[in-house]
């Protein structure tokens, strides 16, 4: 399997191009082997749930509003933004042709925006630390790890608004989508674009190759995210959760069901996402270095 992709450039010299195609079709075996990974994990080693003590039943309202308006519109467009993104890069190397370049550095900077939205709401309306990983989930994921290989059945423990593999998709995630989006917008200004014209010589040979593989090499990670992504969100046991980004509530049962109390606090008189507060991510022994 080719991993890198060279070309002649116009005095001979052998530059990076960017990644090679076989690569798309390894992140889609990937994605499919760790949807069946998974599915396996669950059949030999299904977690137990530990039941919520109904005394802090009364505490909370029949519907626990988990997504606002605003959180659940930023999902859904950067959604439809990444498919875009997605098909107009791959769809054109499996043979399907159309004019693609356009729509794909349109999608580019819509996702830029909606990154940037993104960054500005939660730090201002919500916890902006509040889905990234610190020492205690780190420490949990290591616990996770020894259960694993010494064969004990983990234990699903209620947690914080986030729990930890939200948490580490939501890292992988962002850590990519910079990639792809620094990296895009610099490839942008080898092409016609509404703001300015091409210039090929904004960057050397070997920055421009060293710039196509790393947009490559975050855009065929998007593949594997995606399925993934959407993989759980169609399995029977997390369809609440699905369910919550399209109303934005989720029922008391599931909210103690899933949730410690003590670790998502829902505000006095309102049980708004904004105002929510996750405990566990205040906690400045359990937040990352920024």
């Amino acid at each position: 399997m080719e991993i890198l992709r060279t070309a002649p450039n116009p005095w001979g010299q052998e530059v990076l191009v960017g990644v090679a195609w076989d690569l798309l079709w390894a992140a889609l075996i990937a994605g499919f082997l760790f949807v069946v990974g998974h599915q396996l994990y669950l059949w030999i080693m299904a977690p137990k749930r530990e039941k919520s003590p109904p005394a802090a039943t009364e505490q909370v309202p029949e519907r626990v509003e988990r997504h606002s308006s605003a959180s659940r519109t930023f999902h859904w467009l950067m959604a439809a933004t990444m498919l875009t993104l997605l098909v107009t890069a791959f769809f054109p190397v499996v043979g399907v042709q159309f004019a693609w370049v356009t729509i794909h550095w349109i999608a580019g900077i819509v996702l830029t925006l909606l990154i940037i939205y993104h960054i500005i709401h939660a730090t201002t309306k919500q916890d902006f630390w509040s889905v990234w990983i610190g020492r205690k989930e780190l420490a949990q994921a290591l616990g996770a790890v020894g259960k694993f290989f010494r064969r004990q059945p983990a234990k699903e423990e209620r947690s914080g608004k986030y729990p930890l593999d939200q948490r580490a998709y939501h890292n992988a995630v962002t850590l990519v989508s910079v990639g792809v989006i620094v990296t895009g917008i610099l490839m942008m200004f080898g092409v016609d674009t509404w703001f300015w014209a091409s210039n090929p010589y904004f960057l050397s040979d070997s920055t421009w190759g060293l710039v196509f593989v790393l947009h490559g090499l975050c855009g065929v990670g998007l593949v594997t995210m995606v399925i993934a992504h959407i993989y759980f969100a169609i399995r029977p046991e997390k369809r609440w959760m699905t369910r919550s980004m399209i109303k934005g509530w989720i029922t008391r049962d599931e909210y103690l069901e899933h949730y410690d109390p003590a670790m998502w606090q829902l505000a006095s008189g309102s049980a708004g996402a904004e105002a929510g507060a996750d405990t566990a991510s205040a906690d400045p022994d359990a937040v990352a270095p920024a």
